[in-house]
Order: structure tokens, then C-alpha cells, then sequence
């Protein structure tokens, strides 16, 4: 354990490096923040209570939403490019030859990516945001805490759904197409344009159904209070049993990859 520690404490440094990318993704996610504010502003005044939403709380989701949106990885960007990468010029070959797990490996680095990112581009907006706004923000601490287990769970399940997407490479080679397909994915069933709680119908249902709105709408509804007591329990349940479904399902898959590498005399 002590050497994925190590990677993760790598994988913020990492990004830390990068102050000045660090700085304008907080520009620009603090422009969008304003702009997505506003126009839900301009929604919730002519459909008040908007999927079970007061204003308060629906410029709140926005800002979280901003919060997130590096952290859980909605659209991408992290490992999966460049391990994508890797398995395309065989590099990955290496990988598997070290005396450290694949997907642990990865999961490491990628925690210390996401924590980097909700520190460095999570706070700042937020910040400005209730400065702005009025926002519904928690007056417990222990809301605090649930949020940030809600938020880590994401993050893991953001992980299982980028390492399959990765992984994907080893069949398809080139796993660009694979890589836009989720961010589109990601984009759309995280909640990140509107919350699911306005999808209507069966796409409403099938949409909280899956994997994606455990990276902002599960954490966004903890953070609001619309999760507690039993609904809290429900909802960790919700997002450990997709990270567990999709660790499980990486792994098989890397397996599998591992065979073919093999196979192919890697």
C-alpha cells in the first residue's frame, strides 16, 4: 500500500506542476459557472421548484457542478489518454512487467490527480460563486463530510469507467473514438448540462440508473440534503456497488488484455 500511496502523492504533484493550466481552468470554469448560474436563474423564475429544486439549491448544483467537473473527470482528461497511448506503441508491455498492479497502479495516480483538482479547481469557484450568489450551502459539518465520501466514490467510479475506455485500445488500437463517446457520455448522464431530476420519464429512470450520475448528481444531492438518513446509505450503495461493478469488470478486461499481449509476443 505504502508504494500507491507513493504514486498518488506523484499523481498530485504532477499537476500541482502545472500552475498556470491550473489558473486558466479556474477562469474558465469560473466563467461557465456564471453563464450556466444565470441561465438557470432565468429557468427557475419561470418553473419554480424545477425537479425538486429551489433557485438556492439549483445555483448551488451549478457551482458544485463547476467544482466537479475536473475532479470526477465528467468529460475526461487524466490517465486514459496516455495509457491509451501506451498500449498503442507497446509501451504498455513495460507496465506489465513491473512488480506493481495495472489497475492499482493507474487508480493511484488518478486519486492523486482528482484530489489536486478538487483543491485546485474546486475551491476557488465555489468561493466566488457564493459570493456571487446566494447558495444553499450546509451548516452541518457532517454534510461536509458525506459530501466528500460521496465525492470520493465518484471519482472511483469515474476511474472504472476511463480504465475500460483505456483498455478498449488493446482491441480497437486507437481509442480516440472510444475516448469521445464517454466524454460525450459522461457529459450528458453526470447531470453536468441539467439535472436528471429533469430528464423526463424512462430516460429520467435510466439515466439515474447508470454509472455517470455518480460523479455529480449523487455528490450534488448529498451536499444539497436531499440524501440523508436511509437515502444517504442508498446512495453509497449506489456508487460502491458501481465501483465495485466496474473495478471487477477492469479487471477481467485487463486480463484479458494481458492474454492478448501474450498472445502477440509483447
Amino acid at each position: 500500500m505504502r508504494l500507491y500511496a507513493v504514486v498518488a502523492a506523484g499523481g498530485f504533484r504532477r499537476y500541482a506542476t502545472y500552475r498556470a493550466a491550473t489558473a486558466a481552468g479556474v477562469f474558465t470554469n469560473t466563467v461557465f459557472g456564471f453563464i450556466l448560474a444565470y441561465t438557470y436563474r432565468a429557468l427557475w423564475d419561470v418553473r419554480p421548484q424545477l425537479g425538486g429544486y429551489d433557485m438556492s439549491e439549483a445555483v448551488t448544483y451549478v457551482w458544485l457542478g463547476q467544482a466537479l467537473l475536473m475532479t470526477c473527470a465528467m468529460m475526461g482528461g487524466g490517465f486514459e489518454d496516455e495509457l491509451s497511448e501506451r498500449i498503442r506503441t507497446g509501451d504498455i508491455a513495460v507496465d506489465l512487467y513491473r512488480p506493481a498492479d495495472l489497475q492499482l497502479w493507474w487508480l493511484a495516480g488518478d486519486v492523486g490527480r482528482a484530489a489536486f483538482h478538487l483543491l485546485g479547481r474546486g475551491i476557488v469557484p465555489m468561493v466566488l460563486g457564493a459570493l456571487a450568489f446566494e447558495l444553499a450551502l450546509p451548516s452541518s459539518p457532517w454534510t461536509w463530510v458525506a459530501f466528500l465520501l460521496s465525492v470520493a466514490l465518484g471519482v472511483v467510479v469515474s476511474f472504472g469507467l476511463r480504465f475500460l475506455v483505456a483498455l478498449s485500445a488493446f482491441w480497437l488500437m486507437d481509442g480516440a473514438g472510444a475516448t469521445q463517446m464517454a466524454m460525450l457520455a459522461g457529459l450528458f448522464f453526470s447531470g453536468m448540462l441539467l439535472p436528471l431530476t429533469l430528464f423526463p420519464g424512462l430516460l429520467g429512470e435510466v439515466a439515474r440508473a447508470l454509472p455517470w450520475s455518480s460523479l455529480l448528481q449523487v455528490p450534488a444531492d448529498v451536499f444539497l440534503g436531499k440524501r440523508t438518513g436511509w437515502g444517504l446509505v442508498q446512495a453509497y450503495a449506489f456508487q460502491a456497488g458501481w465501483a465495485v461493478a466496474l473495478l471487477l469488470a477492469g479487471r477481467l478486461l485487463q486480463s484479458a488484455a494481458t492474454r492478448r499481449v501474450v498472445v502477440q509476443g509483447g
